[in-house]
């Protein structure tokens, strides 16, 4: 008699979970450090116009929506020694940990065409382990309970990362020059050789989590060689026509990665401008941003049970929503203007984001195993470069929406004190453009079919199918 296991239903250990999460831990080291704090550092240390940086943040994006597709289907043809998809984390993780590093650095102070080589590289790379590693998750297990606790491991490590990216302005006062007045200079170009020290130490732990997640990680679920041989770059696009929970989830990656980008991005002026903080005030409450997930995730699983998979959405999304509510009060209003309700208000927010954008990644496998019922291919690879493609697509927007809407404002790196327009012009970026795409992602959220009954009996089937 087969067990589950023997069918694809296979259960990992604790050390294999914490493994596949310390991958997203690795890549929020990097990655997630170029999201919040590159268009910062082109602007107020590299000498960036923020326009100039927006331009270049759209254009990397298009050239990502050519890449991603690439790889998809070159990850789902290949069959390297080390795994399909596990060894794109050491083939992919080395030139990207470098040229994270690059992009950090002021030795050409001010060149667009360093910039955009480093910045697009850097991109590239990124693609040849997330795409891959986002496959990974599909390939380890077919039981929905265990990608749902696998989910929270990896959400609770890639938070852990998280949390020591927005640590960023404490470390680089390390390293940075010291002024008149005593207080570390971080945000000017003297600063300079403190944010490649920095970021160097991030890449490089980074890349010591991806060997990590490699060496704990075994691919059990996967398309065979035969099937591999057929991919194609243009089946991701032939997917994402047929597969209609895809489709959403695609739209909804875009919409929730748009408003996280758009905000984090943000973090740095608001406290910077609006706030006046301190370094360590602005790691407190970037700290505040991500500590709800150690509260929080591991509760996901049962609270997915009580509420359902929706409902948990719902829930969450418009907490997130309630929190920017009452951060734009709290600064409009002087009374209210104090740095304790910012960080209450910071707290609720993040709370609705965190749970909601890190549960979105669950529902991954299920479309690839939804593609497999209805079209006889398990292409992992493929339908991660897609959703890879969408996030990307939302990132984009979260580096040219702010330049964007900076250089519209009028902001200059050079004030100390901004002007009101420019002023609100970051708060809105904080609080009300993430506001508005958090209430369209709950309508897309909304269209998603694939409950957990449903999703079992597919797996059921498929593995009856195989059989």
């Amino acid at each position: 008699m087969e067990t589950n296991e023997e069918k694809g239903f296979y259960k990992l250990s604790w050390l294999q979970r914490i493994g596949f999460g310390s991958g997203d831990m690795a890549q929020n080291l990097i990655y997630q450090t170029v999201s919040i704090w590159l268009l910062f550092f082109y602007t107020n240390v590299y000498g960036l116009d923020p326009g100039t940086a927006a331009l270049m943040f759209l254009i990397v994006r298009l050239v990502d929506v050519l890449w991603d597709p690439m790889v998809g289907a070159f990850v789902d043809k290949g069959n390297p020694k080390w795994g399909k998809y596990r060894s794109w984390l050491i083939l992919g993780g080395i030139p990207l940990a470098g040229l994270s590093i690059l992009c950090f650095w002021n030795g050409f102070s001010g060149s667009v065409v360093y910039a955009y080589i480093t910045y697009v590289g850097m991109s590239m790379c990124y693609t040849l382990v997330n795409v891959p590693y986002g496959a990974l998750n599909s390939s380890l297990t077919r039981d929905t309970n265990e990608i749902t606790v696998l989910t929270s491991t990896r959400m609770f490590m890639a938070n852990l990362g998280a949390l020591i990216v927005k640590s960023l302005p404490m470390v680089i006062a390390i390293f940075a020059p010291v002024a008149a007045n005593g207080e570390a200079i971080t945000d000017k170009p003297e600063a300079a050789t403190a944010w490649f020290i920095t970021m160097t130490i991030f890449a490089l732990a980074g890349l010591a989590l991806l060997i990590f997640c490699f060496a704990q990680c075994k691919e059990r679920v996967v398309m065979d060689q035969k099937e591999s041989e057929n991919v194609k770059a243009s089946d991701l696009w032939t997917e994402f026509l047929r597969n209609r929970p895809l489709r959403v989830l695609a739209f909804f990656f875009i919409t929730a990665f748009a408003m996280m980008s758009v905000g984090n991005a943000a973090d740095a002026y608001f406290m910077n401008y609006n706030v006046g903080a301190t370094p360590l005030m602005t790691t407190a409450f970037m700290w505040l941003g991500t500590i709800p997930a150690f509260i929080f995730m591991p509760l996901v699983p049962a609270i997915k049970r009580k509420i359902g998979k929706k409902g948990m959405f719902y829930l969450f999304l418009g907490t997130a929503i309630v929190g920017m509510a009452m951060m734009y009060i709290f600064v409009q209003v002087e009374s209210l203007k104090r740095f304790d309700l910012l960080c209450v208000a910071q707290f609720v927010k993040s709370t609705g984001i965190i749970v909601a954008t890190g549960y979105m990644w669950a529902l991954v496998p299920e479309v690839v195993s939804y593609g497999e019922y209805t079209s006889g291919r398990r292409i992992a690879g493929i339908v991660n470069a897609l959703t890879g493609l969408f996030f990307k697509a939302g990132m984009a927007l979260g580096g040219v929406v702010p330049g964007m809407v900076l250089a519209m404002v009028g902001f200059n790196a050079e004030l100390s004190q901004q002007t009101p327009m420019a002023e609100q012009g970051i708060l809105w970026l904080v609080c009300v453009i993430p506001a508005a795409l958090l209430l369209l992602a709950i309508w897309i959220i909304s269209k998603y079919e694939l409950e957990d009954d449903v999703i079992d009996k597919i797996n059921k089937e498929i593995e009856a199918r195989n059989k």
